[in-house]
């Protein structure tokens, strides 16, 4: 092995709010909208997201004309949110190796194209089943590939203290999509066409792509750093897996979801059986939905500047179990519309509160990949409730199933309520406190694995502390790119104390440096200070050889 070595000196403390000073009052509810950036963008994504649902709305019309099997219908359905499961991750991958801009542009200028054909065929007569599903698959592989990223990037748009209100109007944005676009997608359909809603769609994807080409997105000079897409995936998930903050989130996403997806999944059958309605009243009752996700979003900084991000996930989730109940036990039609509002408005309330904390806690380098894991909890916890519940219904009925998830919703959510969700207000952007390291010549970034050394000497009194201190700094480790981690005392001088991690290749351990934060060099400056000397700690840096070319 080749080692060289170097001082790392400890970051300068961080300045402290001045004791006493008064809390900033929470930013309004349209406070994101003075941004002219995310303003452009958030209603070119409104009416994109319109457009979408008007597609759908003519694709779902079109096949029941060309044919009357329930199969096909169900393809189509299923060819619009599959990949949205299937590729999250990948996505997410793709969102952090990629300029965001322009792979937005070329994924808006594919779905553009979509529809252009759709729109053709049409118009030709020649469209068919399997045409209509394929070019469904397309859209929806589309969309699922370009979901992390129109995410990922808001915190780019808005500074962090509005970053909340942002992730909420972009929900807010997305109801009204969703109440607008299927009402004028049939009104187009029914007065002008299919040609014609298909049409409109691809008009609302160039007005998409023309506010992206007019923001102008600082990419950042390459420096020959960037990653692969199978380090960058191994990066994502080792930074998941060390988390400890990203498992809180997730697992209380998947508890939610995993119970709240039976009101979903069983909302059709209740509004025509236990309600006595019909489409109209089911489409009624998904209106109701709609127009209290809008108001909860109205009211979400209210709300949670009164309760705080916790209390308010668990009063919504306690709502969502109640409202639930209530559809299962009640059977008066004004009484469902009344529990879809509310349900509607706490529904809105999770979603928020779950999307902003992820946000917070993910640094920018692997904010799309973060994302894209959180995307595919909730997407799988909703689809494996759905058919959990669905068969629990059929067997033992509706109302059991809707009750128990009730029931079941409730007691998760009061006994979740100890993990408390992360406030997301660390510091995470790059403290480029760690000094380059020593080499005595060039290194190949692919190279590796790399074993990296910090020696410190730590008086018998101060090393509970420092192992303590030590602990949390592993985390930080792990997460930004170490696969391994320990530390070691010496057996002939037991105050010298060696920390070790390993990374995949000097190229990673290069990224390492800059993704390093300011909240990570706070620990790391927690555990310095107990070092004794008046030299810092010896790093040192060790490239392994192939010992099958020694001589």
């Amino acid at each position: 092995m080749t080692a060289t070595s170097g001082p790392a000196p400890g970051p300068a403390p961080h300045p402290v709010p001045e004791a006493g000073a008064a809390p900033a009052a929470p930013p309004g509810t349209f406070a994101p909208l003075r941004h002219p950036l995310f303003a452009a963008i958030w209603m070119a994504t409104v009416l994109g997201n319109m457009g979408t649902f008007m597609r759908d709305v003519a694709s779902s019309w079109l096949v029941t004309e060309i044919s009357a099997s329930p199969a096909a219908v169900a393809l189509i359905q299923a060819a619009g949110t599959l990949p949205i499961f299937l590729l999250a991750i990948p996505a997410g991958v793709l969102s952090d190796i990629l300029d965001r801009r322009r792979f937005l542009i070329g994924i808006q200028v594919a779905l553009a194209l979509v529809s252009a054909t759709l729109a053709l065929l049409a118009w030709s007569g020649s469209v068919s089943v399997g045409s209509l599903v394929a070019l469904t698959l397309l859209g929806g592989t589309g969309a699922a590939l370009a979901m992390p990223t129109w995410q990922a990037i808001t915190p780019e748009l808005v500074p962090r203290a509005e970053l909340k209100g942002a992730v909420a109007l972009n929900s807010l944005g997305f109801n009204i999509s969703r109440a607008i676009g299927p009402a004028l997608g049939g009104l187009v359909l029914a007065t002008f066409g299919v040609t014609a809603t298909y049409g409109l769609d691809v008009l609302s994807y160039l007005i998409v792509i023309a506010v992206l080409f007019w923001w102008k997105r600082d990419a950042g000079a390459g420096d020959g750093l960037r990653e692969e897409f199978g380090g960058a995936l191994r990066a994502g998930l080792r930074y998941a897996r060390a988390s400890g903050e990203m498992h809180r989130v997730l697992w209380r996403a998947v508890l939610f979801f995993a119970f709240a997806s039976a009101v979903w999944a069983l909302l059709p059958i209740v509004a025509r059986q236990e309600l006595g309605g019909g489409p109209g009243f089911y489409g009624l009752m998904l209106g109701s939905v709609g127009a209290g996700a809008i108001a909860g979003a109205l009211l979400l900084p209210r709300l949670r500047a009164r309760l705080g991000q916790d209390r308010l996930v668990l009063a919504a989730s306690l709502v969502t179990a109640a409202a639930t109940a209530l559809l299962a036990v009640i059977g008066i039609p004004a009484v469902g519309l009344v529990a879809a509002l509310v349900l509607g408005m706490a529904w809105i309330a999770i979603l928020t509160t779950l999307n902003a904390t992820v946000q917070g806690i993910l640094p920018n380098w692997v904010r799309g990949r973060g994302l894209a894991i959180y995307l595919t909890a909730f997407n799988g916890a909703m689809a494996a409730g759905s058919v959990g519940w669905g068969l629990l219904a059929q067997a033992a009925g509706v109302d059991v199933a809707l009750l128990l998830s009730g029931a079941g919703l409730a007691v998760t959510s009061l006994l979740a309520f100890r993990a408390r969700l992360p406030s997301g207000e660390s510091d995470l952007t790059p403290s480029m406190h760690w000094p380059e390291p020593l080499i005595s010549e060039p290194v190949a970034n692919d190279r590796g694995p790399v074993m990296i050394t910090v020696t410190y000497r730590i008086r018998p009194e101060d090393r509970a502390a420092f192992l303590a201190a030590l602990s949390a700094l592993s985390g930080a480790r792990r997460r930004d790119g170490a696969y391994g981690w320990g530390v070691s005392e010496d057996a002939a001088d037991p105050e010298r104390l060696v920390e070790w991690f390993f990374v995949e290749s000097w190229a990673e351990h290069l990224r390492q440096h800059r993704r390093a934060s300011k909240a990570d060099a706070d620990v790391q400056t927690e555990a310095r200070r107990l070092h004794q000397g008046a030299e810092p700690p010896l790093v040192q840096h060790f490239l392994a050889l192939d010992t099958r070319s020694a001589p």
